[in-house]
């Protein structure tokens, strides 16, 4: 395993970071392919065992669920000191005009019901899911910083927003001295680069690691266009993401697949390694709900691409309309 600073701090993440969406409830949540807690525990088990320390949830995962599992089999497999844990902040908990968003209350709260289903007295880094339209930024970014003062938090990140947001934020953190973003989880992989145009850029010129979830683009890189899977066809969110664009994609998935055969890898290895190989890119959130899928994308570590394959990939990419920031 590979380990790099987050963005312009001293902490230390592997390459690739386990992505927990996948474990929960299937009764709590919108996807019914999440694993159960029996079937968690071996795949975050390997991924310790392959070197990866760095893992993300959310509160929202599962309606907490995730959270509960991942808590404890980090509890029963790790040295917490050595682990760094994510979680994020946003989405609806609980009926009620208070049950989601950034505002201080929601903040405050959900923070302690995350560490109490993590299991833990603190989280590496807290998470902005979205941006809060309702919230003014400077409400959000002074319970941020105060989470990160009482101890609850050490570094603070944001997930899936626009530029401007972002720097904005930024701008406000750093005229009240309070704890500023040290990471960007976006939306980036081979077929959906929009993020290249102007956040990644920002994240370069202000030293922010990056760490794209959907490397894979929920497995529409990993397989032929006419293979269907349980997940394609009732993931509602994947297919919100990449069905409008398919058959702009297509040439890219197969030029994917025509690299992987040559070079006798996987089309797993070949999308990691482009992904890994852009110059901001910190560590890459790889969802797993199989043994395999851990073993491949480490295997991806050791594929460097050549400058004419890295080109024959992103040559077909056309302009996409912008998901994920909304």
């Amino acid at each position: 395993m590979e380990y790099v600073k987050l963005g312009n701090t001293g902490l230390d993440v592997s390459r690739l970071c386990l992505g927990c969406m996948g474990f929960g409830d299937a009764n709590r949540w919108i996807h019914d392919w999440v694993l159960d807690e029996a079937a968690t525990r071996p795949i975050i088990k390997q991924a310790l065992d392959l070197g990866i320390n760095f893992f993300d949830t959310a509160n929202i995962y599962s309606k907490g669920t995730s959270e509960e599992y991942v808590g404890r089999a980090l509890r029963d497999y790790a040295n917490r000191d050595e682990i760094v844990l994510a979680t994020k902040v946003h989405g609806r908990m609980h009926d009620g005009p208070n049950g989601g968003g950034l505002s201080r209350k929601a903040i405050l709260s959900e923070i302690d019901h995350s560490l109490k289903r993590l299991g833990t007295d603190y989280v590496d880094l807290y998470i902005i899911h979205r941006w809060d339209y309702d919230t003014p930024i400077e409400e959000t970014m002074e319970a941020l910083h105060d989470v990160v003062k009482s101890g609850k938090a050490r570094y603070i990140g944001a997930s899936a927003m626009y530029a401007w947001q972002f720097q904005k934020a930024l701008h406000v953190a750093e005229r009240n001295n309070w704890t500023r973003f040290v990471s960007m989880q976006n939306h980036l992989n081979l077929i959906y680069r929009e993020e290249e145009r102007e956040m990644m850029p920002l994240c370069r010129e202000e030293k922010i690691g990056v760490t794209p979830y959907s490397p894979l683009a929920s497995g529409r890189l990993t397989r032929d266009v006419s293979t269907v899977t349980h997940r394609s066809e009732t993931d509602v969110i994947q297919r919100s993401k990449y069905d409008a664009t398919m058959d702009a994609d297509r040439l890219i998935i197969e030029r994917v697949a025509a690299i992987a055969e040559t070079r006798g890898i996987t089309r797993t290895q070949v999308a990691l390694a482009w992904l890994l190989q852009q110059d901001t890119v910190t560590s890459a959130i790889i969802g797993a709900t199989k043994a395999r899928h851990l073993d491949e994308a480490v295997g991806a570590l050791a594929v460097t691409l050549t400058k004419e394959e890295m080109a024959s990939l992103e040559e077909p990419y056309i302009p996409h309309a912008v998901i994920g920031a909304i």
